[in-house]
């Protein structure tokens, strides 16, 4: 070891505090970078988990094999597993409604392929010979024909053919370019119904009926191939692409980074990039200025050494080394902190991302080698950049400005000139603070950084968390009164009530309620509706701005009578006037995310497509209603007007025949168990024989995984801040504590000529309140406007959210900026306090 080394050594012995302080700041850098890597190495690994249990671990599908080519797969050394389904062939749906999906299609599987494959069985038992079949259930919701367990099944199969081409699942259906060419007649009993299976692509012409394995089948096998490696799946695909087709799974592949859709990975990463960023600017903070006060305590030594010759190499090698030692120490104690601080975590969120992503896949944490290391890596060039600004800096002083220490402070008399206002109002003390503070800026700028970066930080964390709520909130406030959800635009009102008899036996409902709703086109006249309404809905209206008259749409929806009674009720209106059968009814009008109300009733006039038949309406506006059936894709017409009408009163609005959309029907359901009794109603649904387009929601379910993502990133944000606020008020106590030791002869100085403990503290306090009020001057404004491009940014990305002003952050921030230095100031000036006056006076330290 050379002599500067041992130098610096001694340098990091003889400041120990400091030392402690870098070293703890190192391991709260290395412990988060660590922990984020590992997060996002552990959610990718779960992502991949399952994505496999849900559509397989397969990585490359043979739609079209044969028997030999399975066997030469299979003896590949790059290949893990082989699963081979046979291709009995494909028959004719009579009766589909799905013009896109004609066939039927059937395949045969042996128990390995039952194993392997997800398939998830709704009623009935699987296949135990190939003269029986599981039907998936989407053959009479997606293509309206009805086929229950116990039925027999007489298809003609065979082969699809546009040519001489045979063509697979994977082969959309072209009407008129393609042709069923029936080989055999095969008759299969149904035994069970199962979800649509997860190798069935949505593009697929045929539903798969699934059967064993048929020794007399042609030799036409579906192979699904398992690499030992994922990463060469490419290289493999194209090894066989001479031999045969070859279809991707990118539902798996994609969390890999290795299908053509690389958002989520990318996503992923940048995410994590973004984080460790942040940190490595908090960190660079601290470490710089660590190295900084280190270089600013060793000037006068670096004077000496270059003056006997060190050259600038040595001295910035010295500066470099003394990073090194500090990393040695923190970033393998961060390491190890990171990995069962990230395991804590994880195990606080896995019961929240099973609720809303894979249930059966537990979320656990995932050590990666290349991980540590590039966490590693990352650490120690946050040490090196930091130490290399401060090296550089001091390898390029003159050596009698080194030795003199009139580097650090050069600025002239009027620099440092208060006014005669301050001389009135602040005594000697706050006035010797003041000229201090103006006669070291580079030494107090660092601090101030420190502290604002750490408040605007935490305020702007605290804005997203606040504004993350909101839009779980709004997300959630119009179907906060029920649980579960049917509605369907394709049934009769005979079948709905048929339906809703059998649904509410279901098991754990307690409440349950039906209710139609029919849109209708109307025409209102400007001068009807206030100028507030005309100036802020204008838009989504259509209004110009010059015509006396508007058209826009009209729901009406119709409710249980009980139900409107009770609302009637809670209003205070009188049941007789709003009957529905006179003029008088309840309206709303809705934006989305809005209410608009008016004080004045609004009357307008539905007819009949005819004109024939009219319906004249006083509409009172009421901000107090029902939860609505959720909306379908598109179905939001931009600004809309609601009635509500009892059930009774639907055959008036019938007989006008105007609705502009079919009349959706639906039932809304309360339970004690909402999973379980989504589970029986699909059932019920099932068995019924349902051909009707449907949509039946848990919506308790989808409320649940709402307030998961919103715990998740809440928890993540929160432990974010803390630990960068605890680098940052590393940083602060690292960077005050110091620069009170390196003033130590000026405070020996000052009370050797006579000023008093209560003098000194009154001074520090007032150092305490500069420090505390240029922070605020730029964090506060700074987290402000930052605040507010978070607002904008989120109501730009769609989120239905009100701006928020962060008044109780901004206050937490500017009590802990305050409380972090004064504890800091004092633990420095009792330290200062306990010194002999003569030895301070003599150190030649500053």
């Amino acid at each position: 070891m050379n002599i500067f080394n041992k130098i610096t050594l001694q340098g990091l012995k003889k400041s120990r505090t400091r030392t402690i302080v870098t070293v703890i700041g190192v391991i709260l850098s290395a412990a988060m970078i660590t922990a984020v890597a590992t997060f996002v190495v552990s959610l990718q690994n779960y992502m991949i988990n399952g994505a496999a249990v849900k559509y397989g671990s397969w990585h490359v599908e043979i739609p079209d094999a044969n028997s030999s080519f399975v066997l030469e797969q299979a003896e590949d050394s790059r290949v893990a597993n082989v699963t081979a389904l046979q291709n009995v062939g494909y028959a004719t749906l009579n009766g589909s409604r799905n013009p896109d999906k004609p066939y039927l299609f059937i395949s045969g599987w042996n128990e390995e392929a039952l194993n392997a494959l997800p398939i998830k069985l709704l009623s009935g038992r699987l296949p135990e010979n190939s003269s029986e079949v599981v039907i998936p259930t989407h053959i009479a919701a997606n293509g309206g024909v009805r086929i229950s367990v116990g039925d027999t099944l007489t298809l003609p199969v065979g082969n699809r053919m546009r040519g001489d081409q045979k063509l697979s699942q994977h082969d959309p259906y072209n009407a008129g370019e393609e042709i069923l060419v029936p080989t055999t007649e095969k008759t299969y009993t149904v035994v069970g119904i199962c979800q649509r299976p997860a190798i069935e692509e949505f593009t697929a012409p045929g539903y798969t009926l699934i059967t064993t394995e048929d020794n007399a089948a042609p030799d036409s096998l579906t192979a699904f191939i398992t690499l030992r490696n994922p990463y060469q799946v490419h290289s493999y695909a194209d090894s066989v692409s001479d031999k045969a087709g070859y279809v991707l799974n990118d539902d798996v592949l994609r969390f890999m980074g290795l299908s053509g859709e690389k958002i989520i990975s990318v996503l992923l990463y940048t995410i994590g990039g973004i984080l460790i960023t942040l940190v490595m600017l908090g960190s660079v903070f601290l470490i710089r200025n660590s190295f900084n006060i280190s270089l600013n305590e060793r000037t006068h030594q670096f004077g000496i050494l270059m003056s006997v010759g060190a050259t600038e190499k040595q001295l910035r090698n010295s500066v470099l080394f003394e990073g090194l030692c500090i990393g040695a120490i923190g970033i393998p104690i961060g390491i190890l902190a990171g990995i069962p601080s990230i395991r804590f975590v994880l195990s606080l969120v896995a019961k929240n991302f099973a609720n809303f992503m894979y249930e059966n896949v537990p979320l656990t944490l995932v050590v990666s080698l290349p991980a540590l290391i590039a966490a590693a890596v990352i650490s120690m060039i946050t040490i090196l950049i930091s130490a290399y600004i401060p090296a550089k800096k001091a390898a390029g002083m003159p050596v009698m400005e080194c030795i003199r220490q009139t580097n650090e402070v050069k600025v002239e008399a009027k620099a440092i000139r208060t006014s005669k206002l301050a001389k009135r109002i602040y005594g000697l003390e706050e006035t010797l603070a003041l000229k201090n503070f103006k006669r070291n800026k580079r030494r107090y700028r660092s601090i101030i950084l420190s502290l604002t970066f750490s408040v605007v930080l935490f305020v702007s964390a605290s804005s997203f968390g606040i504004y993350l709520n909101q839009v779980a909130e709004n997300s959630s406030i119009v179907v906060e009164d029920y649980d579960i959800c049917f509605y369907t635009r394709d049934m009769d009102e005979s079948g709905l009530f048929q339906l809703y008899d059998e649904l509410k036996t279901a098991g754990g409902v307690t409440v349950s309620a039906y209710q139609a709703l029919s849109t209708y086109s109307t025409v209102l006249n400007t001068s009807d509706l206030s100028s507030h309404f005309l100036d802020e809905y204008g838009g989504p209206i259509g209004y110009d701005g010059v015509s006396e008259t508007v058209e826009v749409q009209v729901d009406v929806q119709f409710v249980e009578d009980s139900v409107y009674q009770n609302l009637l009720e809670s209003l205070g209106l009188s049941a007789e006037e709003y009957s529905g059968q006179g003029p008088k009814m309840i309206m709303a009008g809705i934006l989305p995310g809005h209410w608009y109300t008016q004080d004045q009733p609004m009357e307008f006039t539905l007819r009949s497509k005819t004109g024939d038949q009219t319906k004249t309406i006083l509409a009172t506006f009421v901000e107090d209603y029902p939860d609505l059936l959720p909306s379908e894709p598109g179905d939001w017409p931009g600004y809309s007007l609601l009635l509500m009408a009892p059930y009774d009163v639907k055959p008036q609005f019938d007989a006008l025949g105007a609705t502009v959309k079919p009349v959706k029907l639906g039932m809304t359901f309360k339970s004690e168990n909402p999973g379980q009794s989504t589970t029986e109603m699909q059932a019920m649904i099932d068995g019924a024989g349902i051909t009707a387009d449907y949509d039946l929601y848990n919506v308790y379910k989808i409320l649940e995984e709402n307030r998961n993502i919103s715990f998740i990133i809440n928890l993540f944000a929160v432990v974010f801040t803390a630990m960068i606020s605890l680098i940052a008020v590393a940083n602060v106590f690292n960077t005050i504590s110091t620069n009170i030791k390196l003033r130590r002869r000026e405070f020996a100085m000052l009370r050797s000529v006579g000023m008093s403990d209560r003098d000194f503290s009154k001074m520090m306090r007032f150092e305490c309140v500069l420090y505390g009020a240029q922070t605020m001057l730029w964090g506060l404004p700074l987290s402000g406007i930052l605040s507010f491009l978070i607002f904008e940014a989120m109501k730009i990305g769609g989120g239905e959210i009100n701006f928020v002003f962060p008044w109780s952050s901004m206050a937490i921030s500017v009590f802990g900026v305050f409380l972090v230095v004064f504890v800091t100031m004092l633990y420095a000036v009792s330290e200062i306090k306990r010194e002999n006056i003569i030895d301070a006076l003599r150190d030649d330290m500053a």
